[in-house]
């Protein structure tokens, strides 16, 4: 796990936007798993800017989104097929049949899950998967319990998560108490992850997910597993973390060992 200290959620965001146009200047075609939350949103704006000033397409790459509330339709203000369409795909240059999200209508749901990790597996997997963290440090909905190799299914809400959820319903509305995920064995099983955390209300999340067992208590600590795991974080997220000063050592070493190897 590659763990990157910057001052500034605005520096996490300029962070994460570089590493996904690197990934796609490398490679046009890669298959991106994404999130939602207020978390990716500072990355989308750039990356759209980025797309609008043509330093990045996405014209050939194709996504998966890694979680839908069950029972909203994709056009519900709510659901996150809605918030992809307005916070990053109706602005980029991707194609609309290249961009999947659970369904969170589907007839059968169970078989939906299943239709959905085929649909990855047919793309060739995912290269890299951008995630948030929850403040139980649950990645995607899968909440604290959730089996460590677990795939593509329904997921219960924990009452915390609903809790954090409400503000973005109105008194009255109906909000899902279930949804449908990506598993933590899903997002192990791409190629790249990319979690992002800023704010002080992360930092407990954050020191479990880093210090803290390998355990289904913090779903996030499964990244510990993962050989391209980096970890972006402000310095309020970073907080609590009792090794902070090794940490910012260690990447220094890094980043002075590739500038050696590109020559520079």
């Amino acid at each position: 796990m590659q763990i990157v200290i910057l001052p500034t959620a605005e520096d996490v965001a300029e962070y994460g936007t570089q590493l996904f146009i690197r990934q796609l200047t490398e490679k046009p075609q890669s298959v991106l798993g994404l999130a939602t939350g207020s978390t990716p949103l500072a990355l989308y704006r750039l990356l759209i800017s980025a797309c609008q000033q043509q330093e990045v397409s996405f014209a050939k790459a194709k996504t998966f989104n890694l979680d839908e509330y069950l029972g909203l339709s994709a056009d519900h203000p709510q659901s996150y097929r809605y918030f992809m369409q307005q916070h990053l795909f109706d602005a980029i240059d991707i194609l609309p049949a290249n961009t999947a999200v659970p369904d969170g209508c589907a007839a059968d749901p169970v078989a939906a899950c299943q239709q959905f990790e085929q649909q990855i597996a047919d793309a060739g997997g995912i290269d890299l998967q951008l995630l948030g963290l929850g403040r139980n440090g649950h990645i995607g909905f899968n909440e604290p319990s959730s089996g460590l190799r677990s795939r593509t299914r329904i997921k219960t809400l924990t009452p915390a998560t609903i809790a954090d959820n409400a503000r973005f319903f109105a008194p009255g509305e109906y909000q899902p108490h279930l949804s449908i995920t990506m598993g933590i064995g899903t997002i192990l099983d791409a190629r790249k992850v990319l979690l992002l955390a800023t704010g002080a209300n992360k930092a407990g999340a954050v020191k479990a997910m880093i210090e803290g067992p390998l355990t289904a208590s913090c779903p996030a600590s499964a990244l510990q597993l993962h050989q391209q795991a980096v970890v972006v974080l402000d310095e309020a997220a970073a907080a609590e973390l009792a090794d902070i000063e090794f940490y910012r050592h260690i990447e220094r070493e890094n980043q002075a060992l590739l500038k050696r190897l590109s020559g520079r």
